[in-house]
């Protein structure tokens, strides 16, 4: 009597299958906690030297490569990336960051209340290295359209 027990236990057991579906919705939870963590923290990892960039009605540059960025803050500073740097030392940089690719864009920004001397400072300076594709950032000016 005690074996038909436990055929009938054995048979019980036997008769689950395992399952074989995931269940994504932990999956799901993890990466929309991590969606809302980039949203946060991306526009916060792009901002670099603070500058006030003069406004104007201009067009984006195409281009799919990444530019090298160079700011002029409003002391007048001169900043390769986020890295102060002198002025007589920017060609040799750029040349020494280049090297792979000659032909990359070059992204000037300049603070709007700085001397015009020292943005065309910079710019000869890059231009007389060999750099071709300079170019200035400036903000979108908005209008306000009224019906």
């Amino acid at each position: 009597m005690n074996v038909n027990k436990n055929q009938n236990a054995y048979k019980d057991f036997s008769s689950y299958k395992p399952m074989s579906e995931i269940n994504v919705t932990p999956f799901v939870d993890v990466m929309l906690v991590l969606l809302i963590i980039f949203m946060i923290t991306a526009p916060l990892l792009t901002t670099g030297v603070s500058v006030d960039l003069p406004k104007a009605n201009s067009d984006a540059l195409p281009g799919q490569d990444e530019p090298i960025t160079i700011t002029i803050n409003k002391e007048g500073k001169v900043f390769l990336g986020e890295s102060l740097i002198e002025v007589k030392t920017l060609a040799a940089k750029l040349k020494a960051i280049t090297s792979v690719n000659p032909g990359n864009r070059i992204f000037i920004r300049a603070d709007e209340n700085i001397e015009y001397g020292n943005i065309i400072e910079v710019m000869t300076v890059i231009t007389n290295a060999g750099f071709k594709k300079v170019a200035l950032i400036t903000k979108q000016k908005i209008e306000n359209i009224k019906n």
